[in-house]
């Protein structure tokens, strides 16, 4: 079925700066038509009717944007959104290690791996990096559910040798012949591709690294998600852990770990030196404000990351964060650099969740179509938003001067009551107060 869908439609052509509110990367085009070829990709973007041979629906006044893209987040921790605690390595002992460890029922894993995608979709992400958890289980779960839903998923078994819980913990032989049978299994199968994934340096002794290190050198193409940097007393135990390394990010350098591909969530305790190396190997940070705030771990530099050349993309971290929704990580993130003085764009926050996280993955083109943009051959991951709810926004829409007042607003006032439908790959997968339409749609 070819469809055409009528609304504002709002991209960028490339990256719109940190602070320029005319910026010409911005490509608006209000009450355009937006045509889905039988493909799920992007056929034109016009101003004028298509034929009546087309499936047409009326979104009028309604803001069109590439779906988002969340660039570290964990499955199983929706089970622990929202937990009260103390500073990070006490949060994961208390909440996130036992949650994980339920994952080892294949079972369990399936309903949590549906219900996160769904949520997802609900809160207008459909592209994620994602932690599963050690089980080879979740991981199989999580790649099914978002093959039944079209999604763009990046994912892979967690790594973890020490410093966990039993029932958590791996070992290097095992984790590396599960780590080949998924890469061989799901990686490039649909829209799926595998991450090596080692948690953080801390839970990985210096020979599981440097396996997953061979497994990136084996493997073209793959990714690699970790953490680093989070927290004060987390970047002190790398430094005791990995004595030979100058910093907490030279620990992953010094197994291979750094390349074009790699995702690095939180980044904050970094140094000049650190982020001369991000730049050098093409990695790139996950900024994730919202979790950050919660766990008090600190401040993200974003303009020192761009000034030094890195890619930033935005994450809601989830569960230290406290929302699938990007907009409220976008309203957090912006809050966070004001703090330092950055006051950022509208369309530097969602530049970072569309356009400029797919380019950082490697995900602007190719066989698999790109995302994060309406590109002509772009995959049709498209969000419909309402720019407005409620009274209180509704007035604020209609007092603002100019698009970027407007969509500011909508960024900082807005959350997922916003949005209308999200689609995915050409297909309606979420409807505003309905369920999701799942594997089925």
């Amino acid at each position: 079925m070819k469809i055409a869908i009528l609304a504002d439609c709002l991209d960028f052509t490339g990256d719109p700066g940190l602070a320029d509110r005319a910026s010409p990367h911005v490509r608006w085009r209000p009450a355009h038509w937006l045509l889905i070829g039988d493909g799920g990709r992007i056929l034109a973007v016009q101003p004028d009717a298509p034929g009546d041979d087309w499936h047409q629906i009326d979104h009028s006044g309604r803001l069109l944007l590439p779906g988002f893209i969340d660039t570290h987040v964990h499955c199983p921790q929706v089970d622990v959104i929202a937990s009260w605690g103390t500073e990070l390595l006490d949060w994961l002992n208390t909440y996130t290690f036992p949650a994980e460890a339920r994952h080892a029922d294949p079972a369990v894993a399936q309903v949590a791996a549906e219900l996160f995608t769904d949520a997802l979709l609900a809160h207008g992400t459909t592209a994620a990096v994602v932690f599963p958890t050690v089980h080879v289980a979740s991981v199989e779960a999580l790649f099914t559910a978002a093959s039944q839903r079209g999604m763009q998923m990046v994912a892979g078994k967690v790594l973890m040798d020490r410093h966990a819980p039993d029932n958590l913990r791996d070992d290097v032989a095992g984790a590396e012949a599960d780590c080949r049978l998924l890469i061989n299994r799901w990686h490039g199968r649909g829209r799926n591709l595998y991450a090596v994934t080692p948690r953080f340096a801390a839970t990985s002794t210096p020979e599981q690294l440097a396996m997953a290190g061979r497994l990136l050198a084996d493997h073209p193409g793959v990714y690699m998600q970790t953490h680093v940097a989070e927290n004060r007393a987390e970047v002190a135990w790398i430094a005791e852990l990995f004595p030979q390394a100058r910093s907490y990010l030279d620990v992953y350098a010094q197994h291979g770990l750094l390349n074009e591909r790699a995702v690095l969530a939180h980044g904050i305790w970094l140094d000049d030196t650190d982020r001369a190396l991000l730049h050098d190997s093409g990695a790139q940070i996950a900024f994730c404000p919202s979790s950050n705030l919660f766990l008090g771990s600190g401040l993200f530099g974003w303009q020192q990351a761009v000034a030094a050349g890195v890619n930033v993309s935005m994450a809601s971290d989830v569960g230290g964060g406290t929302s699938l929704s990007m907009l409220r990580t976008l309203a957090d993130g912006y809050k966070v650099q004001a703090m330092a003085g950055n006051r950022l764009t509208a369309w530097a926050l969602l530049h970072a969740a569309t356009r400029g996280a797919a380019l950082a993955l490697h995900l602007g083109g190719g066989p698999g179509g790109s995302i994060g943009t309406l590109d002509v051959g772009a995959m049709a991951d498209v969000c419909l938003w309402d720019v407005a709810v409620g009274p209180v926004a509704q007035r604020r829409d209609a007092l603002a001067r100019e698009l970027h007042e407007r969509l500011f607003a909508w960024v900082t006032l807005g959350d997922e009551r916003n949005l209308a439908e999200t689609w995915v790959g050409g297909v309606r997968r979420y409807i505003r107060d309905q369920r999701p339409t799942g594997p089925c749609a």
